[in-house]
């Protein structure tokens, strides 16, 4: 019999735009309370295996789509007004605000997967957190890519996305697995950052005005894979040039030392890579205050 169990949840943010999240909920007395924020365009199911890992380690759990995508996407897709910038300033606080509102005693922790730990920042209470985990955060720099990936990313980013939402009304990013389809706004910003060096840095005194990416000091681990084209080492670096005052380690995973074929950029969530959990659970382990 499981030692936890799930609800989903609805999550309204300072806007008055609800979420469907779903919470992992052991059975028991909670360790910590862990912020499972997702990459571009994922929705909160692809998380669950690794979600149901932590809950049965005694972690409560919340992941959830951020909106215009999956179950909070509301009406269609081309009419979504979100960007990646109010999934950092509104999606990302209110799960946050009901994770303390649920467990008000406990420690926050946010397990971050790329876009995911790109906008920590953002969050105007990410101060209530006591560290972050990320996998495959990186400022996703298109100029610091290597070939032939670089020209991949540049088709995608430079010329599918602006004629996908020309045509469209938003970017089919699911035709080049890439995700669930992006509301206009989002892919536009997506664009425009990694085209940019520091990725949500692009926006700095344009469109972003206020942001705690100088501040934040907690503990933080940042992981990416050593096949990764994306989240390579000296796009994690550019990362962690944002973070002024970030307490920050980096580790690099390598499939052919853990024993797989394949880690990427996604695979480290899938249920073939479960033993690289043990890298969030030790994290965890070492990093939760004392009750």
């Amino acid at each position: 019999m499981d030692n936890f169990f799930t609800d989903e949840v609805d999550v309204y943010c300072q806007d008055g735009y609800k979420l469907s999240a779903t919470l992992f909920k052991p059975t028991t007395e909670i360790k910590a309370a862990i912020l499972l924020a997702p990459a571009t365009g994922i929705t909160q199911q692809f998380y669950k295996n690794f979600a149901c890992f932590l809950a049965e380690h005694g972690y409560a759990v919340i992941t959830f789509d951020n909106r215009g995508i999956g179950k909070s996407l509301s009406g269609k897709v081309s009419a979504s007004t979100a960007s990646l910038q109010c999934w950092g300033e509104q999606d990302m606080p209110a799960v946050l605000e009901f994770l303390k509102t649920t467990y008000p005693d406990s420690s926050y922790h946010l397990i971050g997967h790329s876009a995911g730990g790109q906008l920590v920042g953002l969050m105007h209470n990410a101060k209530d957190l006591s560290s972050i985990f990320t996998f495959a955060s990186s400022s996703g720099r298109l100029k610091n890519m290597k070939m032939p990936y670089a020209f991949k990313a540049h088709f995608f980013m430079n010329i599918f996305i602006p004629m996908s939402n020309l045509l469209f009304g938003h970017t089919k990013s699911q035709l080049l697995g890439m995700g669930e389809p992006l509301p206009k706004r989002v892919a536009q910003q997506w664009r425009h950052w990694c085209n940019g060096q520091g990725y949500v840095k692009t926006a700095f005194g344009k469109s972003i005005y206020n942001h705690l990416y100088d501040t934040l000091s907690m503990p933080s681990l940042w992981v990416n894979a050593s096949d990764d084209d994306i989240a390579i080492d000296v796009n994690v670096t550019d990362m962690l040039t944002v973070f002024k005052n970030m307490n920050a380690e980096t580790m690099t995973l390598s499939p052919e030392a853990c024993n797989l074929s394949e880690i990427g950029h996604m695979k480290f969530f899938s249920r073939k890579a479960s033993h690289l959990w043990e890298h969030p659970l030790t994290w965890l382990e070492n990093n939760v205050p004392p009750q």
